[in-house]
């Protein structure tokens, strides 16, 4: 009998807000899905978008961003330029034919240990739905839509 799929989910927390949310619902001992991999970065807005491609092309099957709450960014706008990145990349993936529920821009502050286990537990509920991510051997994307995504 065949094992039932596991997605595996990168997600790239900012140090400040939730990455320690994430700390915080380790120290109080909240369950959450183990199909999740950490990767602290000082800020969402230093998330670039080919860390995102590289992700899912080294077989993640669905990424998440996690952030300070818009006006707290420690850095002052980086939060509102992960947005902006964020969106662009939603259009570039669904050009790629990568389902939107496979990427997820989310708002935690680090006094929310809950929100971090909720989140988590839904990302990886959603993609478990979809299933294993198909890479597709669809027409590449635009010239334009790349450049504009990377810069």
């Amino acid at each position: 009998m065949p094992e039932p799929f596991e997605p595996r989910i990168v997600a790239f927390f900012c140090n400040w807000c939730t990455y320690l949310a994430a700390d915080l619902a380790g120290t109080s001992r909240l369950r959450y899905a183990p199909n999740t991999r950490v990767i602290r970065v000082m800020c969402s807005g230093r998330v670039d978008p080919q860390f995102v491609l590289d992700a899912f092309a080294q077989g993640a099957d669905g990424v998440l961003i996690g952030g300070c709450h818009p006006g707290d960014c420690h850095y002052q706008e980086g939060n509102y330029k992960a947005l902006r990145r964020v969106a662009l990349m939603k259009r570039l993936l669904r050009e790629m034919g990568i389902e939107e529920e496979r990427f997820r821009l989310e708002w935690i502050s680090a006094s929310e240990g809950d929100k971090v286990r909720s989140v988590i537990n839904d990302m990886v509920a959603k993609v478990r739905a979809l299933g294993p991510l198909r890479r597709p051997a669809a027409p590449a994307p635009s010239r334009e839509l790349i450049e504009e995504v990377i810069h």
